[in-house]
Order: C-alpha cells, then structure tokens, then sequence
C-alpha cells in the first residue's frame, strides 16, 4: 500500500471521539484533502476548538452518534483509542466493512521519519522519555509522542526523514492498527491490565504483538527476556529480536554483569551491519552512576540501552543522559518532604503491578494512598506487599471497598477510606511520622473521579504543597 497525505485526498472520513488525538487526526486529515466528519456525543458546550476545526474546513457534529454518521459512502473511521468497539458508530462500519483504524494508522502512513514504537503493561512513560532524550543528547533530532501526551499524526505529518519519530504506544491504540510497521518496536512488559477493554488477555496480548507483525528481520524488536509473554511472542514474530535482562546474560542485547550495564550486538544478520563499528560488548554505565531511582527502572533502562543503541546513539549519549534523567512527572516523582515525611507523587501506577513495583522501591514505611477506577480485578497479589511495606493505607473511588478488604487480608491496623485524593493528603499527613513515606501509587485508572491520571498527579502535589502553608 503506497503510504503519503495523497491516499487521503477525496476521501469522507469519520472521525470519533474529540479529544486531543481525534482533533489533531481531523485537521491532518483535512489538510490531506479528505473531507472530514468529526463526531463526539458530548454536548457541542463541552468540546473545546469546535469553531477552530469548523473554520479548517471540518464537520463537527456534537451530542450524540446521528443514526446516518455511518453510510456506504465513509471510506474510513478513525476512533479515539479509548471508544470501545462495542459502541454503535464502530460496529455500524464494521459490519459495512469500513476499516476502523486509530490515529496510530494514521500516523505511520504520513510519517517520513523512522519510528520507534514503545509499549508494555508498564514502563511506557518513562521508557519512551529516556529513548527521546538519549536521542536528542546524540543529536538525532527525535519527536516524542504519542500515549506520552503529544498526538502521534500531528507530529508525523511534519517530521522530516532525517529526524526519529518516538512513539509511547498503548494496547488500545495498537490493536486499531493495520500496516503500522516500526522500525524499532520495543515491549517492555505484559501483565494484566485493561481487561474490561479487551475483555480477555489474549486480545491484549495479541493488540501489543501488533507492534512486530509488520516487521521483519530487517527491523528490530527490544524484548523483555525476563518476562515469559515476551520470550513467548520472539516465536511468533519475524523481527530481529534484541532481548534485555536484569537477571541473565543474553546472546544479543543488553544486561547486567558485576554491577555493570553491558551492551552485545548481534554479530551476523541483517542488522548486524549497524553495528559494525562497535566491539562485540561494550560497557554502558556501573548500576550506582544511574540517576533514575527504584530497581524497576533497570528494566526500562536496558529497554533503552537497546533501542537508542540500534537507532544510532553512541555509548557517550547513553551515559550522559543515564547518569542524569531521574524520571518523569507521575512516575515515583518526588513532590515534597514537611516535617520529615516524604510525599511521591506515582498517580501514573494505573494498575496493580505497576503499584507492586513502587511499593517496593523503598525501605522506609509507606503510608499508601491508592484506588479509582474498578475494573474487575480483586488486588490479592498485593497483599504481600502491602504487609510488608506499608504501615497505613488511605483509599478512595469505586475501590475502596476491595482495597480495604486488602488491607485487612495484610493485617494493616490503620486503613482509612475518604472522598478525594485532597482528603486523602490531609488524612496521611496525621498519619505519617518522621522517616516515613506517603505514597500515591493507586493500583488503579483514575477515570471514575478524575479525567486523567495527570490531573490526578496534579491534584496530589498540589495538595502537598499545601500542606507546607497549613497549620
């Protein structure tokens, strides 16, 4: 399929969902010279830039699916990630065999820059950042975007060839893919998550592998060989697979040897030639010189290592940003320490397993905030840590209820349920005593109270800091 804006010109294209990604997707479209409908059942009051998108040319239409949106003349559907496929306009152009595709698709196709595509259970975030930095500490000009914040198709539509396209990259927005074809895809992890999507692990395991089944082994695939998903899906793809490891030494990728980050590149094959400058192994950066803190982040640094080492980064760029990048903002982000309690702000933990991996990355007692948004998952694999770890627990949202119930199944004396996560500050900070930790790590999506994990964070340090003025 010839790929370029030229596909899209006279084509009547809907467009579902406005938030920041189905906009972005209908301007570019637009400017493609497709004639664009954009669709939202939010009340027009409450879609921002309806006059902007208006004046460029596209069809707004708010309130509501009309019952005509979906016609034999649509040549394509572009939906938000997050509409599932159960909603009418999607099942309307299924059954019309309209292809339904998400900005992802999109993307790829106007993208003249190489793509490195990043996704997992957990680790996207700061994974993605890392790569993008390392690249720009190279010099080779890298747009980051994507899940990260930033629409994927607003950014490819004007990236030129000689820069690098990196792309956080979710299960609900690959599984709405078709040719997406990257030139590095790298998957950080597998657990549960986002089951009420999917409705069954399989779909998310089979819409993360839609990130390798276009490549080939001319292109590259980062794998996690300490996760069993991951060694699993090396058997059903056809990429040159570069594996990383905290625990073994891999044939080809990067690892750990006596408390040094190593690097082996792969010695034949058809990508073997970017490296042929480079001696088989080569030492990255010692354990203790990296800057980004909790042992998780070993994972998403050897992740890293590979992606930004096959796209071209020499080890001086590694090693200046691994000694120097300590995270990003709602990843175990250090917000503020009153009165010899320290606050961290981790509201991107969206699911059990990424919370499982805050709560062990300190020694001090934790007085835990968490909950939001039930999904059906019951949270007994936190119990251990839970009565290992933390002293209090502090929970909110439609969870509240299963999480205190863990709570009591780990013997935490002091379990408290409140309204927000406001509340829940005020509540740790009678809690806490010196040396201890308040963590906001809440095992949970934030879209039951809160329209994003970010304006869950927000609100968390913003709550802390005023703590600081408060009697």
């Amino acid at each position: 399929m010839e790929r370029g804006k030229q596909q899209y010109e006279g084509k009547q294209i809907v467009v579902l969902g406005m938030a920041k990604s189905g906009a972005a997707a209908a301007r570019v479209l637009a400017e493609c010279g497709a004639t664009v409908t954009l669709n939202d059942r939010k009340p027009e009051a409450e879609c921002e830039g309806v006059a902007e998108l208006r004046a460029a040319g596209i069809t707004v239409i708010c309130g509501g699916h009309p019952d005509d949106l979906i016609h034999a003349g649509i040549d394509l559907v572009v939906k938000n990630p997050g509409i599932p496929y159960e909603a009418p306009p999607v099942q309307a152009a299924l059954a019309a065999n309209i292809p339904v595709v998400t900005e992802v698709e999109i993307a790829y196709q106007l993208s003249d820059a190489p793509i490195i595509g990043i996704t997992g259970s957990n680790g996207k975030t700061t994974t993605t950042t890392l790569i993008g930095e390392i690249l720009d500490a190279a010099g080779l000009s890298p747009v980051v975007a994507g899940n990260i914040g930033t629409p994927l198709s607003e950014q490819a539509a004007h990236i030129t060839s000689e820069q690098k396209l990196v792309a956080e990259l979710s299960s609900f927005q690959l599984k709405g893919t078709k040719t997406f074809r990257p030139e590095i895809g790298c998957l950080l992890n597998v657990y549960d998550a986002h089951l009420d999507y999917h409705k069954t692990k399989d779909d998310y395991i089979q819409s993360k592998q839609k990130l390798f089944n276009n490549q080939d082994a001319s292109t590259i695939a980062v794998l996690n060989y300490d996760n069993s998903f991951c060694r699993e899906m090396a058997d059903r793809i056809e990429s040159t697979v570069l594996w990383f490891s905290s625990v073994e030494e891999v044939t080809q990728g990067c690892f750990v040897r006596d408390g040094m980050v190593v690097f082996k590149r792969p010695i034949d094959g058809p990508i073997a030639a970017r490296f042929v400058d480079a001696p088989a192994e080569e030492e990255i950066i010692r354990l203790d010189e990296i800057a980004l803190p909790g042992a998780h982040n070993l994972e998403n640094v050897l992740a890293a290592v590979c992606a930004a080492r096959a796209a071209g980064a020499p080890v001086e760029a590694l090693r200046h940003v691994l000694s120097t990048f300590s995270g990003v903002e709602h990843r175990l982000e250090f917000v503020a320490e009153i009165d010899g309690v320290k606050y961290y702000n981790d509201s991107k933990a969206t699911n059990p397993e990424a919370a499982s991996r805050a709560l062990t990355s300190f020694a001090a007692p934790i007085v835990w905030i968490g909950g939001g948004l039930d999904r059906g998952i019951d949270f007994k694999e936190l119990v251990p840590l839970l009565r290992q770890h933390v002293k209090a627990a502090i929970v909110y949202g439609q969870t509240a209820e299963k999480l205190l119930d863990r709570a009591e199944d780990a013997g935490i004396i002091r379990a408290e349920r409140v309204d927000t996560v406001t509340d829940a500050v005020n509540e740790a900070r009678r809690i806490a005593q010196p040396g201890d930790i308040v963590l906001l790590s809440p095992a949970c999506a934030s879209w039951d109270m809160y329209k994003s994990f970010e304006e869950r964070g927000v609100l968390f340090k913003q709550s802390v800091h005023k703590l600081k003025t408060s009697p």
